[in-house]
């Protein structure tokens, strides 16, 4: 019986944590103190343990350390964004199979991440780290702007700023002291955003589902606006480009097994794809509900059992459907928001959170959920939108 340990900063994972119990796994999860009380599937989870912090390495090496004296542990697996370097860290102290920390950087630190993918030829927007001030001088005269001055290790949209002429970028670094290094500099490239979703095994990308944004989630994040994402049928124009250029970060970047989450501009001045960013974990926004009612492919399953099923190779993905699916959700006015208006019988969910309005439509005609999606972003507007400050950390 192996015994998985599983990281979780946020409440999230339910059903990698199920399929682990069905596979016959003994799992822990260590999580926070603050989220002992939330709704875990606690007929899949054997043992629990709560920790102030799941950031004070020093603390959290002599907590599993100790654990590890009486439970011999085989995996350990970050259920969030911000568990990836920990987790990387304790498989590297406890020389447990895994992604190791330099791995883990590839995928959490977006100048890691660039400078890996640049030099293995593959496009990215310019950029230019946060610490040569000549440097940075001679890249905002030399590249074009706006630019983007974004956190290395933070997830989604948080902490960015639009950065419009080159006068604007020192106070900006002024407000940030000592954590300049922190940040990277991007080009601002205009143009549509996509994210391919995928799960690998022994460094193979078995499943690998493309998507297409609505508007830019930064966008949405900063200036407000309805969220909507899609999957992309297998003959839409920009599907085999996207597959492509995402089987080539995976291997750039070195993941042995597990899920990703990446994302593409394609530049509205040149037609061409280039990488954003990725992480190794499942995508936020409810994209796994997407991708399963798209496929049929359960990522938080697919990632259990490929690390269960670890180097042996003994993984094997289930079969695949074909569908178009699409999701979209809003900050809404309303604590409770009424979707009982939305009735058409492609929708088969419905978000059940306050102050926020969501619904996941599925169709075999791409083009009719082309046009669900379309009016029910108009919708959306006019009955729930509503607004409010990005915070500085994801909820929990």
């Amino acid at each position: 019986m192996l015994t998985i340990l599983c990281l979780a900063s946020y409440k999230k994972g339910d059903e990698f944590l199920r399929e682990c119990k069905r596979q016959g796994c003994r799992v822990i999860l260590v999580t926070l103190e603050t989220l002992a009380n939330r709704d875990w599937p606690r007929e899949a989870v054997d043992e629990f343990f709560y920790m102030p912090s799941l950031t004070q390495r020093d603390d959290l090496i002599h907590g599993i350390s100790y654990l590890a004296r009486e439970k011999k542990l085989d995996r350990i697996v970050p259920l969030d964004d911000y568990d990836v370097e920990t987790a990387a860290l304790l498989r590297e102290h406890l020389r447990i199979p895994g992604m190791g920390e330099t791995t883990a950087r590839y995928f959490r630190d977006k100048l890691a991440m660039r400078v890996k993918a640049r030099s293995d030829g593959i496009r990215v927007p310019d950029f230019v780290p946060v610490l040569h001030y000549d440097t940075i001088r001679q890249f905002l005269a030399g590249t074009p702007g706006p630019w983007l001055l974004k956190p290395r290790s933070e997830a989604a949209a948080i902490g960015i700023k639009r950065v419009r002429r080159a006068a604007d970028l020192w106070p900006l670094l002024d407000q940030l002291g000592d954590r300049q290094s922190y940040f990277v500099l991007e080009q601002f490239v205009e143009g549509d955003i996509f994210h391919v979703d995928c799960v690998v095994a022994e460094k193979a990308v078995v499943f690998a589902q493309p998507h297409r944004y609505g508007h830019p989630p930064m966008q949405v994040a900063h200036e407000g606006g309805v969220f909507t994402t899609r999957s992309l049928p297998p003959d839409a124009p920009e599907t085999r480009g996207l597959l492509h250029i995402n089987s080539r970060i995976i291997a750039a970047l070195g993941l042995v097994r597990g899920v990703s989450h990446t994302e593409f501009i394609r530049g509205h001045a040149d037609g061409e794809f280039y990488f954003l960013e990725t992480a190794a974990r499942v995508g936020g926004a409810h994209i796994a509900e997407l991708v399963e009612a798209a496929t049929g492919i359960n990522l938080w399953a697919e990632w259990a059992r490929v690390e269960i099923a670890g180097e042996g190779g003994g993984y094997r993905l289930p079969p695949r459907r074909q569908d178009s699916a699409g999701i979209i959700i809003s900050l809404a006015r309303q604590e409770k928001p009424d979707t009982s208006a939305y009735g058409d019988p492609e929708i088969v969910w419905r978000l059940e959170k306050n102050n926020h309005a969501g619904l996941l439509v599925v169709s075999k005609d791409a083009a009719r959920l082309d046009r669900l999606m379309a009016d029910y972003a108009r919708r959306f507007q006019q009955d729930f939108y509503a607004t409010a400050p990005l915070p500085d950390k994801p909820l929990a």
